[in-house]
């Protein structure tokens, strides 16, 4: 009989006593931090939603389950007995959101508080922190939330996250409002539909191809999304690629508003926080197209492309590039750089959706119109595309109204383009009852028999004034001799004017100051384009004015404080979203895209504060009066 040996016996021993140790450490952390619900091959067994959650190839098989493992769970299973505890105590203080009220208490979050006022407010990661879509601004009341945590140190002065955003104090009044808000927003255009459809995605024998490219079967549907991304709004419109036609169109406040209401500001914002803006973006987009799967009958993996415009800055975030350059003279964005020393051989860019974690067929791809220079992005090319400037061979104005303003003329076979930095003073910014173009807003506005008379968007009360309400306010003013040019009231001594004297709605020189200013940056760039080309505002035969906010403004009265060019009235016309109109030619027609990918190359980019007057034409330009029609 071989003798044991005690030594090796007792390591042996120590051995296995170990090992089965750590087995049971490893069993106690499973069974901790693993979710419950998650089997021994990464499937969700759950019957519940949840953000982890992932589809799988096959529609039979269970959903995929993306968790990390790195959640405690423990405290699901005291839930219950905690929530019995609870006793809920009110305030002083009430919680304020689109026109609804309620009252306050301690330890709850702004969230729970929308829930009780049954204001929207989205969400991908059930409240977690970790989505950034539950984005509000606080209007009032910051002083009454717990100071933001580590999930919020991307956002600044009055943003939170609605899920993290504690209520500390009850007995102080609050106001918010989400970001992601349904405004006047224009989704149309009046152009004519493109009649050769020819797309890049076509289907033939049951089989789907990307430029010639078998890329999948066919599910049922071709389509594809053309999206405006705009400093202010977005919209986004679903077409079908087999016949061209429009199924949809859904619009929304961009919810990249806490990185700023202007281009500058968020390149900055950007440059501190990468990645935040990109994500906010990406997570609305996701959003509107769940909501039109839901709504139409198909499924994400049915769109193969997509056609994104914006301008400079807005384009480049979507495409995750880095958009320092474009905020830092001679501003203009790495593509653009790229391209002006021959390493590229086009501005546009084309990146597949996965890449950029937009939800679509996972080949799909997205491509991103062209640069023209500087801050006149890929919108102002789509805007170019869909009024077919090519063809123009008359004297011909293109004016894109927004935060920033893009004015193009073409004459005698030059064409010339520059960026007019408006700022947000016609959307709702630096204007003390200013608003964007939401319900309650007031759009337009007449002086009659001693008073303003209005008209409110919605039909509801008026809480303040919109772009096109600003425009008509200060031409009325400037009419009835009750403003100076200089922006100062009749009674000299008059620091603010009572527009809606039941509501407590004015108008102050500070808002007539920052109006005078965004309103400059619109006249400089349509002044000193057509003087450079050696012609008068009477020599343009068309002037197209495009955007949401130009489609709702007076001409007559925008003429009048010289916030349009003096073009004969006859000769203006209102194009709409010139811009969605642009994307969705472009996505269905290969024509289109290599017309346009041609045309901006042979435009010339001025920038205007380079112009060795501009100053004094800037000056000239703050005052409320119509735009010489003869130039010195």
């Amino acid at each position: 009989m071989q003798k044991i040996d005690k030594e090796e016996y007792q390591r042996r021993l120590d051995k296995i006593t170990e090992l089965f140790s750590s087995m049971s450490v490893h069993a106690d952390e499973q069974s901790t931090y693993r979710c419950p619900y998650k089997n021994k091959e990464d499937r969700c067994t759950a019957k519940f939603g949840c953000r982890n959650q992932r589809k799988p190839d096959n529609r039979r098989e269970l959903l995929i389950c993306g968790g990390d493992d790195k959640l405690d769970y423990r405290q699901a299973w005291e839930t219950e007995s905690l929530q019995d505890t609870i006793v809920t105590e009110y305030g002083m203080g009430t919680v304020k959101s689109d026109g609804k009220t309620c009252k306050l208490s301690v330890g709850k979050t702004i969230f729970d508080c929308a829930d009780e006022l049954e204001v929207q407010v989205p969400t991908s990661c059930f409240r977690t922190g970790q989505c950034h879509e539950c984005i509000v601004e606080i209007r009032q009341g910051m002083e009454a939330l717990q100071p933001r945590n580590e999930a919020e140190s991307f956002l600044q002065e009055s943003y939170r996250l609605a899920c993290q955003a504690v209520i500390s104090d009850a007995d102080v009044d609050i106001e918010f409002s989400p970001l992601r808000r349904t405004p006047k927003i224009l989704t149309d255009s009046n152009q004519t539909p493109v009649m050769d459809i020819d797309p890049v995605v076509t289907c033939q024998d049951g089989v789907v191809y990307y430029n010639g490219e078998a890329i999948d079967k066919y599910r049922g549907h071709l389509y594809g999304l053309a999206i405006d991304l705009g400093t202010t709004t977005v919209v986004i419109s679903l077409v079908d690629l087999e016949n061209g036609r429009c199924i949809t169109t859904s619009a929304f406040e961009n919810p990249q508003r806490f990185g700023g209401s202007d281009i500058m500001n968020r390149i900055s914002y950007d440059g501190i926080y990468h990645g935040e803006l990109r994500k906010a973006i990406i997570s609305a987009i996701n959003h509107e197209i769940l909501q039109m799967e839901e709504e139409f009958g198909f499924v994400r993996q049915e769109i193969y492309e997509i056609v994104a415009v914006g301008n400079s800055t807005m384009r480049d975030i979507l495409f995750r590039l880095d958009v320092q350059s474009i905020g830092q003279r001679p501003y203009k964005s790495m593509i653009e750089q790229a391209y002006l020393a021959g390493e590229r051989e086009t501005t546009s860019l084309i990146e597949k959706t996965r890449r950029l974690g937009i939800r679509a067929n996972p080949k799909a791809k997205v491509y991103g119109l062209p640069l023209i220079a500087s801050h006149v992005g890929a919108d102002t090319a789509a805007v170019l595309a869909a009024v077919n400037m090519a063809s123009k061979k008359e004297t011909v104005m293109l004016i894109d109204v927004g935060t920033n303003t893009e004015v193009v003329i073409g004459h005698a076979g030059q064409m010339l383009a520059a960026s007019c930095p408006a700022g947000p003073a016609f959307e709702g910014g630096l204007v003390k009852y200013g608003m964007p173009g939401y319900d309650g807003a007031i759009e337009s506005v007449r002086w009659s028999n001693g008073q303003f008379e209005y008209d409110v968007i919605g039909g509801t009360q008026p809480h303040g004034l919109c772009g096109s309400g600003l425009i008509d306010l200060l031409a009325e003013l400037r009419r009835h001799d009750q403003m100076t040019p200089k922006g100062v009231f009749a009674d000299k001594k008059q620091y603010e004017l009572s527009v809606v004297p039941e509501h407590g709605i004015t108008l102050s020189r500070e808002d007539a100051s920052n109006l005078a200013q965004a309103k400059a940056a619109n006249y400089c760039g349509q002044f000193i384009l057509i003087r450079h080309l050696g012609i008068s505002p009477l020599d343009i035969t068309e002037c197209h004015l495009a955007g949401g906010f130009a489609n709702y403004v007076d001409i007559e009265n925008a003429i009048q404080i010289g916030f349009l060019a003096s073009v004969p009235k006859d000769r203006i016309t209102k194009i709409g979203n010139a811009a969605i109109q642009g994307a969705r030619e472009v996505l269905i027609s290969r024509q289109k895209r290599k017309s346009i990918e041609q045309l901006v190359k042979g435009i010339d980019h001025i920038e205007l504060e380079t112009t060795p007057d501009f100053f004094e034409v800037f000056v000239e330009g703050c005052q409320f009066k119509p735009m010489p029609t003869q130039f010195k």
